[in-house]
């Protein structure tokens, strides 16, 4: 941006209004803007406070909320870049203030939960595991910030923030519908949770591909898929967090397995 549009853009600022002034692109043009688009930006901000709503019900022990909270979130995060490319609605206020939001959502809300659930009686490892998954968590949304517009839209670098959050929350609400909580939590169970927690936080940073249906509901398929599609659907509904979970670990397992299939 030329040093003169940054002069009018400041002058327009009268320093004392909330408002965001930034680049936009105006029929090809390069130019200055200032708000922000309303509708995706407000889905954002509902995502936000899903995450934050969940952090509150992790601290209370209200561990099955909270899971489902991290649930509306990763929902909520799908349907604002959604709804940005529909409306034409894309800045780049939306992207940074989208991943910060994914920060908290995906990143600190079930850290704690699976901290507060398992880890904690773990001490410091505990506490480190959930640390792990936070830093990876920000890791991996900094690089998808650095690398829009130069990977392909295809494919995920790593582990997408939000299935790596749906990942322990699923866990955790199998682990609330079957195991045998009368004498307390097994160990085996608490250091499941601690490797299961790693896991999913080293697969964010990692190079694994994973494909990410950006562009799937623009091609046809054969008949055949949407009747597996019916059938995996009736599988989740028959037990809901048993079912997610199955089908994150697959997509988890899928990556590796088209990565180490490629470099063979």
């Amino acid at each position: 941006m030329s040093d003169k549009k940054h002069l009018e853009a400041e002058q327009s600022h009268d320093g004392i209004t909330f408002e965001v002034i930034e680049p936009s692109s105006d029929g090809g043009k390069l130019a200055v803007s200032s708000g922000v688009y309303l509708i995706p930006n407000l889905i954002t901000t509902l995502s936000l406070f899903s995450g934050f709503y969940s952090i509150l019900l992790s601290m209370n022990g209200e561990f099955y909320r909270a899971g489902l909270a991290i649930f509306v979130s990763a929902f909520l995060d799908g349907m604002d870049g959604r709804a940005a490319r529909l409306l034409n609605a894309q800045s780049p206020f939306g992207e940074q203030y989208d991943s910060l939001a994914d920060s908290l959502a995906f990143g600190l809300a079930p850290a704690i939960l699976v901290y507060s659930f398992a880890l904690q009686s773990l001490g410091r490892f505990g506490m480190a595991c959930a640390f792990v998954y936070i830093a990876c968590a920000a890791f991996r949304l900094a690089r998808f910030n650095v690398q829009i517009g130069t990977v392909d839209k295809r494919y995920f670098i790593g582990l997408a923030s939000p299935l790596a959050a749906l990942l322990l929350a699923c866990g955790v609400l199998v682990a609330l519908k079957y195991a045998d909580f009368i004498n307390g939590m097994s160990v085996q169970l608490v250091w499941l949770f601690a490797v299961w927690t790693i896991v999913c936080g080293f697969l964010m940073v990692s190079n694994v591909k994973y494909y990410s249906f950006k562009e799937f509901d623009k091609q046809k398929v054969p008949f055949v898929v949407l009747l597996i599609a019916v059938l995996i659907f009736g599988i989740v509904l028959y037990d809901i967090p048993v079912g997610l979970l199955s089908i994150g670990v697959l997509y988890a397992l899928s990556g590796i397995f088209s990565t180490l299939k490629a470099k063979k």
